[in-house]
């Protein structure tokens, strides 16, 4: 059983070298990060957002500069509940090319220092050293461009639902005075 895991990782691990195993696990708490952000947005934000609605509705008093300053406090800390992770998604994302391109530039140390001890004859030792060379720097890229497609969305996500959220809690103070 651990065999099964470890022969796959110890394949990356020659193909692409070291830096290819932490791209893949760079690449693994990256989408943990962004699928816990969409459990908690499909899950608990949803609950917290009604009862933030709840809340709203059961003050008396709506209208006034205190009242409107906490509404803006209560929505900001759902938000910023929301995006809390952010941050970490968009450094992990802008890391994926610099580990692919770290990958690339000890992939061609390696594949000078074989040509200068075999020489420049060998060409298949030189295009398998390229090969391994920039395989880093395809999987830095593949893992960096879905992350950003993840980060850009859900920040349109998190923009949606803080408008949403104020228009919310607008209509419920207008169904209240209705």
């Amino acid at each position: 059983m651990i065999e099964a895991l470890v022969h796959p990782i110890a394949r990356l691990a020659s193909a692409g070298g070291p830096v290819l195993v932490v791209i893949a696990l760079v690449a693994v708490v990256l989408f943990m990060l962004a699928l816990e952000r969409l459990i908690y947005w499909q899950w608990r934000y949803r609950r917290q957002r009604q009862a933030l609605i709840i809340r709203w509705q059961k003050r008396h008093e709506h209208v006034s500069w205190s009242a409107r300053t906490l509404r803006e406090c209560w929505c900001g800390e759902l938000i910023s509940a929301l995006r809390v992770s952010l941050p970490w998604l968009k450094l992990l994302v802008a890391l994926c090319p610099l580990l692919g391109l770290v990958g690339t530039v000890t992939g061609m140390i390696q594949v000078f220092d074989t040509l200068s001890v075999t020489g420049v004859g060998q060409a298949r030792s030189m295009s398998d050293g390229v090969a391994r060379a920039t395989l880093p720097t395809l999987a830095g890229m593949a893992v960096a461009v879905v992350g950003i497609l993840f980060t850009s969305r859900f920040e349109h996500i998190v923009r949606r639902e803080d408008q949403h959220l104020h228009d919310r809690l607008t209509r419920a103070t207008e169904i209240d005075h209705a």
